[in-house]
C-alpha cells in the first residue's frame, strides 16, 4: 500500500515541476506570499509552524515534507494569482466543483473531530493548535483557530466543546478565496493533514 502511494506520488510530482518550469521565481513569490531569495536561488514559503525552502529552478524542497504536503505546495505555487484572502469562510462542499467530494469530506471532518474532541480539555486543545502555528481568534463557536496551511490559505477551525445536552464538535472551514490557490481534491488533501496533525 506504501509503494502504491509513493508510486502515485512520484507520478503526479513530475507533471507538478514541470507546469512550474520556467515561470519567474519573483512572479511565483509575488501571487503565492513567498519571499524569492536570487542569491541564493531559493524560494521560501511559511506553511504552518515552519518556513520550506524551494530551490529554483527545479522546485526541491530542502526539507523532508511529507510526500502530499510536498505536492499541495508544488500545486499551490503553481495554482496562485494573487487575489486577496477572504474573511468570509465557507466548507469544503462550498471549493469549485466540490459539491460530492467536498461535502462528503465536510462529513468526515464532523466525525474524526467528534471523536478528536471527546476527551480533551479546551487547554490542550489550545496547546496543540498554536503548536501547528495556529492563532486563535473570537468566534460565534466556543474556540476558532486559524491554521496559516500557506500564505494565502489560511484554513478555520471551529469548535464547540460538550455540554449537559450535546457532543463536542466541530468543523474546517476555507476562506473564499480558496479557489484561486487550490483545486478541491488539494483542499480536501489540506484538510486530510490537519486533521492528522491534529491528532498526532
Amino acid at each position: 500500500m506504501e509503494q502504491t502511494a509513493d508510486r502515485a506520488f512520484q507520478e503526479m510530482l513530475l507533471p507538478a515541476k514541470e507546469r512550474l518550469r520556467g515561470r519567474q521565481p519573483e512572479d511565483v513569490a509575488k501571487k503565492s506570499g513567498a519571499v524569492y531569495d536570487p542569491e541564493a536561488a531559493l524560494l521560501k514559503i511559511a506553511s504552518l509552524n515552519q518556513i520550506v525552502e524551494v530551490t529554483f529552478p527545479d522546485f526541491t524542497c530542502r526539507q523532508k515534507l511529507e510526500n502530499w504536503r510536498h505536492l499541495l505546495l508544488l500545486h499551490y505555487l503553481d495554482m496562485a494569482d494573487g487575489f486577496p484572502v477572504s474573511d468570509q469562510l465557507m466548507p469544503f462542499g462550498d471549493v469549485k466543483d466540490g459539491l460530492i467530494r467536498g461535502t462528503k469530506f465536510d462529513q468526515t471532518v464532523e466525525v474524526e473531530l467528534m471523536k478528536l474532541l471527546k476527551d480533551m480539555q479546551p487547554e490542550q486543545l489550545q496547546e496543540i493548535c498554536t503548536a501547528l502555528g495556529a492563532e486563535i481568534v473570537k468566534s460565534k463557536a466556543d474556540f476558532a483557530a486559524v491554521f496559516p496551511f500557506f500564505p494565502h490559505y489560511p484554513v478555520t477551525l471551529n469548535v464547540w466543546f460538550a455540554d449537559e445536552e450535546f457532543s463536542a464538535t466541530g468543523k474546517l472551514l476555507l476562506s473564499k478565496s480558496a479557489d484561486h490557490y487550490l483545486t478541491v481534491e488539494d483542499a480536501v488533501t489540506v484538510g486530510d493533514v490537519l486533521l492528522k496533525l491534529l491528532n498526532s
